[in-house]
């Protein structure tokens, strides 16, 4: 009971500072036609706050994951809290949108952090379902972002422009800082570091990529997150342009599709226990890939109204919160010796993946709904496929 208790609590540490990131990206969306407008840029342009945040937070995750098994989890995480907030800075006073983007960029790089090692904490605390419960936990505090940070982001806009929005991340920031120094502990021991050097962890890298079990749970997460990304980098410009909907209450229909995905990570863990952890990744995949082709389907067929919208994303949403907690786990579950080095390696291939077909969607992204839930179809296609990558023999068990 005590060592329940204590991963409990630890999880709720873990996603309160994990939830940084997604308060960075969801904060500011209620105000991204306000930016377009204060810069007299269009929605391409914009975007690319979203798309250049992904991919430096993708790249960075490359160093972060072997600093973390060298000198242990704490360093890193103060760096890359530190990048974040000078980033944070760079954003609130941008001049222009080049260096905004710019500034979204510095925050990527140092919020890598905190996705990285904190999925390597997990490794070190547990392994198999009490993972996949931690992550669940931890899904909880981040599937709050959706649901609050959308909202938070609104009620400043009625205090200020968008430049407040930054502020807010600032202090957001600095209290993980002090979580991280004051109430988390340093979770790797002395003799399970490795000494960093580049034969070994290039060595580490081709054992990564010549595993295919790895290498499908990574794709198969990042493409099934990206199609959040598209939503993201679309939603607001859609939900207002489109639907017509204030900046509040375009935060409330943000926070409806999170909703799903919060119920259903909550599940993941005891479905993994009963199904069988492949098994139910491969079913949660399938509707996944169902519930967005049906919204593309409905939308070539002009029915895509609001309503309509908002209900397949939700569906679609339900299998997303089973299918991330559960591939990221399964992904690390057999390298725990270099689990650092497999997340920061799964998480930049996710990251940069999804970066790409966004900015790839990124011109048929015009602020209507059509092209928002094509791409996002595209995601749950893709994932559809690597699912069924995964041995059958093995999904069956």
């Amino acid at each position: 009971m005590a060592r329940t208790v204590s991963l409990t609590f630890m999880s709720v540490i873990l996603g309160l500072v994990a939830a940084v990131g997604p308060f960075a990206i969801d904060m500011y969306l209620p105000a991204m036609p306000d930016i377009g407008q204060d810069f007299a840029v269009d929605q391409q342009a914009v975007q690319w706050t979203i798309v250049g945040y992904f991919l430096t937070f993708g790249l960075a995750q490359m160093v972060y994951g072997p600093w973390a098994d060298q000198a242990g989890r704490k360093p890193p995480l103060y760096a890359g809290l530190a990048l974040f907030i000078i980033g944070t800075v760079i954003c609130a006073l941008s001049p222009s949108i080049g260096w905004l983007i710019f500034g979204r960029m510095v925050q990527g790089a140092g919020g890598a952090s905190t996705m990285v090692v904190l999925r390597a904490v997990i490794r070190d605390l547990a392994t198999g379902p009490a993972a996949t419960r931690m992550m669940s936990t931890i899904m909880i505090v981040i599937a709050v972002s959706p649901l609050l940070a959308p909202l938070s982001g609104s009620a400043l806009l009625a205090f200020g422009d968008w430049r407040l929005i930054f502020w807010a991340l600032l202090a957001a920031a600095t209290l993980s800082f002090f979580l991280i120094h004051f109430v988390l502990p340093e979770t790797l021991t002395d003799e399970n570091r490795q000494h960093f050097d580049l034969s070994g962890t290039l060595r580490g890298i081709r054992l990564l990529l010549a595993d295919r079990d790895f290498m499908v749970m990574t794709f198969l997460a990042g493409f099934a997150f990206a199609s959040f990304f598209v939503f993201i980098a679309s939603a607001s410009f859609v939900y207002t342009g489109q639907f017509g909907l204030s900046p509040t209450q375009f935060s409330l229909a943000f926070a409806v599709n999170a909703i799903g995905f919060f119920a259903a990570s909550q599940f993941a863990a005891t479905l993994s226990q009963r199904l069988g952890t492949l098994r139910m990744i491969v079913l949660a995949t399938t509707g996944f890939a169902l519930a967005t082709f049906a919204g593309f389907a409905l939308g070539l067929a002009g029915l895509a109204s609001l309503p309509v919208t908002m209900t397949t994303l939700f569906i679609g949403n339900i299998f997303l919160g089973v299918i991330l907690p559960t591939a990221q786990v399964q992904a690390l579950d057999a390298h725990g010796d270099i689990a650092g080095l497999a997340s920061s390696l799964g998480g930049t291939m996710q990251m940069v993946a999804a970066g790409v077909l966004v900015a790839g969607a990124g011109p048929f992204l015009d602020g209507t709904v059509v092209p928002m839930l094509g791409a996002i179809a595209l995601c749950g296609l893709i994932a559809l496929v690597l699912s069924r990558m995964i041995p059958r023999q093995a999904a069956l068990a």
